[in-house]
């Protein structure tokens, strides 16, 4: 298959790239800036892989036109577009400035479009084609002080669904994946929050994902479940990916809207306990000075 996959320079974008290239696909890797991807440049000199890179920023109608045109021009036909590209942030709403929801929503709902709208047109005339986007729990999730990103993720879960029912008759498939805390350099790139903050819950949100990545999700976990969309080996929309993930996810399904948000207000001490007895190590991350740094 012709496989074409946005956010390909490192974490969950190149696993998949790698992935689906060791198991015999032709496999279009594209990023902002290949050059800067010394992960990729390496793989791309294996013999026996079907690996191409491609500039790619989705955020730019002439880039992603012209890297879907390339593959057309080259191949004929995409057989899967993955939409892994997006950022990340979090904290307060009251405290993030608007150009971060903007940023959000621009890399992880709009850059989706961008790329959905650019591969439609062959692939509808094919009648053939599958469109996996990459999401997160987070989009099914709501936390507290991750307004930003969950509200990206959310806008994508719901124009997949609605987009599966336009492309149904054309025989085009549309899949989500949703990781839950995965170790990439993701978190690396978030921004900061600050110390000044008028909301001092914040402290339990990051020390949740602290003590989630002292024993971090692999990348491989969600490449494995788009190679078994692509292998034809699932065929469900929506696929969580990673033992969290389906823990994370049936735990909010238990709740009632109205008890997930007071769940907020118990002590610290309460808190604590309940993340520790579900194997989640936060004490120390709650009972050190500051706020716990990604690096």
């Amino acid at each position: 298959m012709v496989i074409l996959i946005t956010g390909s320079s490192t974490g969950i974008g190149y696993a998949i790239a790698e992935k689906l290239a060791r198991n015999g696909h032709t496999v279009y890797a594209t990023m902002r800036n290949p050059d800067k991807s010394s992960s990729i440049q390496k793989l791309m000199k294996e013999k026996n892989l079907n690996l191409h890179v491609l500039q790619l920023d989705v955020l730019n109608d002439e880039s992603v036109n012209k890297a879907v045109e390339t593959v057309l021009s080259k191949e004929g036909h995409i057989d899967v577009l993955v939409n892994n590209a997006g950022i990340h942030s979090w904290g307060a709403v009251e405290e993030l400035p608007i150009k971060l929801f903007q940023d959000n929503m621009d890399t992880n709902y709009f850059g989706v479009v961008r790329c959905i709208k650019a591969v439609l047109p062959s692939m509808r005339k094919n009648k053939s084609g599958s469109i996996i986007n990459i999401s997160s729990i987070a989009g099914k999730l709501y936390s507290n002080f991750h307004g930003a990103y969950a509200a990206s993720k959310a806008a994508l879960e719901a124009f997949s669904e609605a987009l599966a029912q336009e492309v149904a008759p054309y025989n085009i498939k549309i899949f989500l994946v949703e990781p839950g805390i995965t170790q990439t350099p993701i978190f690396e790139k978030t921004n900061k929050i600050s110390a000044a903050t008028n909301y001092p819950n914040i402290k339990r949100f990051v020390s949740m994902f602290a003590a989630s990545l002292e024993n971090p999700i692999s990348t491989d976990h969600a490449a494995e479940v788009v190679n078994e969309i692509v292998s034809g080996k699932r065929n469900t929309m929506r696929n969580s990916a990673g033992a969290d993930a389906e823990g994370f996810l049936a735990f909010r399904a238990s709740l009632k809207d109205e008890d997930w948000v007071s769940s907020v207000m118990v002590d610290d001490e309460t808190w604590i306990t309940q993340w520790e007895q579900m194997g989640m190590g936060v004490r120390k991350f709650m009972e050190a000075d500051g706020l716990p740094v990604f690096e």
